[in-house]
């Protein structure tokens, strides 16, 4: 038996820290290989770290809750003799690729060498939140608005956790603060408002996430929401008409999932800059575009799996990748490259019977589109022999886009692209 470091794996190409859930083997405690040492977080991804080798877990060097970076120490085991080599020789390997990619990033020069080894947020040109602010501000339910108006008092009025940890003891003074003109005395009133008494569901740790990811995107992007409707007739007739024959052909179910994000990759080529980030002043147009889906779990919570490289697929590929992922989905076994990379998403909040959604864009993208119930109405057609009245499937479109950097004509003209490239589909493509 020889005592060895355990470290923190990489669990994607680009995962850089995870956060302890949960230890499944105690200090002190045997187990087999494969058994399930710690149970890891990344972003909303669930992993199970299994033992490299039987062994005896000798200390745990983090606890539950510890944002941890990827290749750092987590435990030190005791695994039996010849079964270690190859493992600790692999994680080092491992780790310092990652390393070596967690530097590439350009940051402030006074932020050190110990920044360039974290994830930082940048939400204006004078803060920065470090991941250990980042966890006491989440913990605490301190949005980033909030906590831009704290004053830090590190190098350069950087944010420092004991400054957090002091204003939370001043009873977060700033909380309801608004900026208005020095020329108002209006102030925004401490309301209690009277919630109600009732069952209390404490939110799961995805909940959370996914709130703090809501309210940090209403804060950061200013939301415009576009609409139109199109006629998708001829691809719910091709689809109707085709699915069965290409399920046999293809070994694949034909949802209208593939034929959206078809689509909108041939509008995104089009309309390039809608497929775009914001850092800073600097506005980034994404060279890949990979298509999120946002997809509804069994318990209610929200997660995006991501279609890589959307532009360069045959529909049998997009059907494949699309059935891959949201099968994932529903069975809990999504991995973080799956959820990561995305350059647009598509909310088809028809699937649950909507008429039309307007959706919250999934930061940092610039824009996010949402489907309809395709919906079966009497239209009025122009024609050259005069209007006509026919039974059409309908559907309602709308794009929220971020107006920093997506002004109307590019939202609309991108919008209707995407529906023009709908209403066009090709009934005799062939399968």
């Amino acid at each position: 038996m020889s005592k060895t470091e355990f470290k923190m794996p990489k669990m994607g190409e680009s995962i850089t820290e995870g956060t302890i859930i949960n230890w499944l083997v105690q200090e002190g405690d045997s187990f087999e290989e494969g058994d399930i040492l710690v149970e890891v977080a990344t972003d909303k991804v669930d992993n199970e770290v299994p033992a490299p080798s039987a062994g005896k877990m000798i200390s745990h060097k983090v606890s539950a809750k510890d944002v941890v970076p990827v290749g750092a120490t987590i435990a030190v085991l005791e695994l039996s003799e010849g079964a270690s080599a190859t493992e600790i020789s692999e994680q080092k390997k491992e780790t310092k690729t990652s390393a070596s990619k967690t530097k590439k990033p350009a940051l402030q020069k006074d932020q050190g060498d110990k920044a360039a080894r974290s994830k930082n947020f940048k939400i204006n040109e004078n803060l920065f939140i470090s991941p250990l602010v980042d966890v006491v501000a989440r913990k605490n339910h301190i949005s980033y608005e909030e906590l831009a108006r704290i004053t830090g008092t590190g190098k350069d009025g950087r944010l420092r956790k004991s400054d957090v940890t002091n204003y939370l003891k001043e009873g977060r003074p700033f909380q309801f603060a608004q900026v208005v003109p020095e020329v108002s005395g209006f102030q925004v009133p401490d309301l209690k408002f009277d919630k109600g008494t009732g069952k209390i569901v404490e939110m799961d740790r995805m909940r959370e996430m996914i709130a703090d990811h809501m309210v940090y995107s209403k804060h950061t992007s200013p939301h415009v929401t576009a609409y139109i409707e199109a006629d998708l007739t001829d691809m719910v007739t091709w689809r109707n008409a085709n699915k069965v024959k290409f399920q046999k052909k293809h070994g694949e179910k034909l949802t209208f999932t593939p034929l959206f994000i078809e689509a909108v990759a041939k509008a995104i080529k089009d309309f390039p800059m809608i497929n775009s980030s914001l850092d800073g002043k600097n506005i980034i147009v994404k060279e890949d575009i990979n298509i999120g889906m946002a997809t509804a779990l069994p318990s209610g919570n929200l997660i995006v799996p991501v279609v890589k490289n959307a532009d360069t697929k045959n529909l049998k590929e997009l059907a494949a990748s699309t059935n891959e992922l949201v099968g994932k989905s529903r069975a809990g076994d999504l991995k973080g490259d799956d959820m990561k990379g995305s350059t647009f998403t598509i909310s088809n909040v028809g699937t649950f019977g909507s008429l039309m959604g307007t959706p919250i864009i999934n930061q940092p993208e610039a824009a996010i589109l949402a489907t309809g119930i395709i919906k079966k109405r009497a239209e009025v057609l122009e024609k050259e022999d005069g209007d006509t009245i026919e039974i059409r499937s309908m559907m309602y479109l709308s794009l929220s886009f971020d107006h920093r950097i997506v002004d109307g004509f590019l939202a609309g003209s991108f919008l209707r692209r995407v529906g023009d490239y709908m209403e066009q589909f090709d009934v005799s493509r062939k399968i």
